[in-house]
């Protein structure tokens, strides 16, 4: 039955665990795993910093929603998604009717101790980080939970009992809820 899935995209904050589950869920299904922001620097040859620092986030999120088209027609990958990519309907849309989508969702606090020595996020290097993830989180996560089949709270066990307890929810997840187009954009 896991075989049969479609893709599976994660969705979530900074520092939600999207690459560590991605990784283990794909070795678990064997398949690939790809994530978003390593695709926009492989494509662009800088990172993501560079390309905020060059082109700012409207540029960055220009690069991002190719990219989502892109990735998200690719057969049965595991998909971790930047932190904002949900900010964009289209990017929503492209997740939610093309693949099941999992928001890891960690709370600012997860997202806090996960980052505090992360320089490479561009959008953290202020004065007060901890604010900026706050105030991230009430924006996205309505959008995250719209955008979501599955809702994983993160944080709170390890990554490979989190892993096997996504593989139980995908082996029981009803299909037409991708079918389905997603209107509430």
């Amino acid at each position: 039955m896991v075989e049969e899935l479609p893709s599976v995209f994660l969705v979530g904050p900074m520092g939600a665990g999207k690459t560590t589950i991605g990784k283990l869920l794909a070795k678990q299904l064997g398949r690939d795993f790809l994530d978003s922001d390593w695709y926009i620097e492989s494509q662009t040859g800088a990172d993501i910093a560079w390309i905020f620092a060059k082109e700012g986030e409207a540029g960055f999120r220009e690069r991002e929603t190719r990219a989502i088209d892109e990735l998200t027609q690719k057969p049965q990958i595991v998909l971790a998604t930047g932190g904002g990519a949900v900010m964009s309907a289209e990017n929503r849309a492209f997740l939610h009717q093309r693949g099941i989508v999992v928001y890891l969702n960690a709370p600012v606090d997860v997202q806090m101790a996960r980052t505090a020595k992360d320089k490479s996020r561009p959008l953290l290097q202020q004065p007060n980080p901890k604010q900026i993830l706050q105030d991230l989180y009430s924006i996205r996560d309505p959008l995250y939970r719209q955008v979501a089949h599955i809702i994983m709270p993160t944080g709170h066990t390890y990554p490979r009992y989190m892993v096997n307890q996504l593989l139980q929810q995908l082996a029981s997840f009803d299909m037409s809820a991708i079918t389905a187009p997603n209107n509430r954009s």
